[in-house]
C-alpha cells in the first residue's frame, strides 16, 4: 500500500506570499542606481561618451550661448615685416606760390583736410603788384575797347583808313587778354589784388602729416610749408620670404590689425640675395593707427581649403592636451576634437573637426571647460 502525503493547500499559499514578500523585500532594499547629477559627466545608455549633462536652466546660468560655424573664406598664409607708407601720387608737398609774410595759419600738423580747404594766409608784395597790374590792365582794356570802337564807325564812314580800325581792334584783344592772364593768375593762388594777401589751399584730401609754417614766419617758393598724405588710401611694403614667393598672388586678403584689411597689389620677381625675401606691395584703407613710416606686421591670408570652417576665438579651447570646441547634444554639451589652420581677423580657421553650419558653444567655454577637466 503506497503511503501519500497529503500537504494542505493552505500550506501552499502561506509558502507563496512568503516568498513573494522575500523577493518585494530584496527589491526595495537593493541600492538604487546613482542618480545623475546635474553638470557632470553622465555614462549611461544612450547617452554621448564623455557627454557633459548640462540642461537647459543650467546653460542659462553658465552664460552658454550658441552660434552656427561658418564656411571660412580664408585662411592664413604668411605674416611678415612691413613699412605703411603713402602709396605714389598721394603725398603732396604744399609748396607757397609766391614769397611772403604767413599772416594767419588755419591747420596744424596732424589734421585731416578736403581738397580745396584752405591752410594758411600769405602777405605778398608780388601779388599786391599783380592786384595794381591788374587795376592798370582793366583800364587800358576800357580805352582801347572804347578806341577801337571810335576807329571802327570812323572806318564805316571813311574818314579813317581801316587799317587804323583793325590795329585799335588788336590792341583791345591784346589788353583783354592781359586782364584775362593776371586775373588767372589771382584766381589760381586764391589771391586779393587790393590787400596783397593769398590763400595756400589743399591740394587733395588727406591728413597734414608736416607743417613747418606759422604766423609772422616768412615762406618762398622753395620749401614745403606743408605736406598732406592722402586719407583714404595707404600702401603697405613687406619682405616675402621666398618660400611664400609662388603662393602669394596680387588680389589676396592682407590685414594689419582686426579691422584693417586690403588687398596684395604686386609680388616682386626677385629675391634679395642678402634677405632671401621678395618684396610684396598691399593696399590698405585708412584707419585708427594707420600713419606713414609705422612698421607694422602684414598678415596674408590665402584661399581657404575646402570644408574649412571659421569660428569665433573664444569658442576654441585646450582640454588636457586636444583643441576642442563644444557642440550641443541631446542631454547637455560634448567635446570635439578640431585641428586649426590659423587666425583670420579674430577667427579661428579650422581645418577638420567641424562641418559648416554646425552649432558650437561661443560663450560660456571656460564653464564647459572646468566641468570637462573636473570629471
Amino acid at each position: 500500500m503506497n503511503s501519500r502525503v497529503y500537504i494542505p493547500i493552505g500550506a501552499i499559499v502561506v509558502v507563496g506570499v512568503v516568498s513573494g514578500l522575500w523577493w518585494i523585500a530584496a527589491d526595495l532594499n537593493a541600492p538604487a542606481p546613482p542618480a545623475a547629477r546635474p553638470g557632470t559627466v553622465q555614462e549611461n545608455a544612450g547617452a554621448v561618451p564623455g557627454e557633459l549633462r548640462v540642461d537647459g536652466k543650467q546653460a542659462a546660468q553658465l552664460g552658454i550661448r550658441l552660434a552656427p560655424a561658418v564656411a571660412a573664406e580664408d585662411t592664413p598664409l604668411a605674416t611678415v615685416p612691413a613699412v605703411i607708407q603713402p602709396p605714389a601720387n598721394a603725398r603732396v608737398a604744399v609748396v607757397a606760390t609766391f614769397p611772403g609774410v604767413v599772416m594767419r595759419t588755419l591747420v596744424v600738423e596732424g589734421d585731416t583736410v578736403r581738397q580745396g580747404q584752405a591752410l594758411a594766409v600769405i602777405s605778398s608784395r608780388e601779388v599786391l603788384m599783380l592786384g595794381a597790374d591788374l587795376t592798370r590792365a582793366n583800364a587800358r582794356l576800357g580805352v582801347a575797347r572804347s578806341n577801337a570802337a571810335r576807329l571802327t564807325q570812323l572806318s564805316h564812314e571813311g574818314i579813317v583808313a581801316g587799317a587804323r580800325a583793325d590795329e585799335a581792334s588788336a590792341m583791345a584783344v591784346e589788353t583783354n587778354a592781359d586782364v584775362s592772364e593776371k586775373a588767372r593768375i589771382l584766381r589760381m593762388v586764391n589771391g586779393h589784388g587790393a590787400s596783397g594777401a593769398y590763400t595756400l589751399t589743399a591740394p587733395i584730401g588727406g591728413r597734414v602729416t608736416a607743417a613747418s609754417i606759422q604766423a609772422g614766419g616768412s615762406v618762398d617758393g622753395t620749401t614745403a610749408p606743408y605736406v598732406i598724405d592722402a586719407a583714404n588710401r595707404y600702401e603697405v611694403l613687406g619682405q616675402l620670404p621666398e618660400r611664400f614667393v609662388g603662393l602669394v598672388r596680387p588680389g589676396m586678403t592682407v590685414r594689419i590689425d582686426p579691422n584693417i584689411t586690403g588687398r596684395v597689389t604686386a609680388v616682386g620677381s626677385t629675391i634679395d640675395p642678402a634677405t632671401r625675401s621678395a618684396s610684396v606691395k598691399a593696399e590698405i584703407a585708412a584707419g585708427p593707427g594707420i600713419v606713414a613710416g609705422r612698421a607694422t606686421s602684414l598678415s596674408i591670408a590665402g584661399p581657404a581649403p575646402a570644408g574649412a570652417v571659421a569660428v569665433p576665438a573664444n569658442a576654441v579651447t585646450r582640454v588636457d592636451d586636444r583643441t576642442v570646441v563644444f557642440v550641443p547634444t541631446t542631454g547637455g554639451f560634448a567635446m570635439r576634437d578640431v585641428t586649426i589652420g590659423g587666425t583670420v581677423g579674430g577667427q579661428v580657421v579650422l581645418l577638420s573637426g567641424l562641418a559648416p553650419a554646425e552649432q558650437i558653444v561661443i560663450a560660456g567655454t571656460s564653464a564647459l571647460k572646468a566641468l570637462a577637466l573636473s570629471r
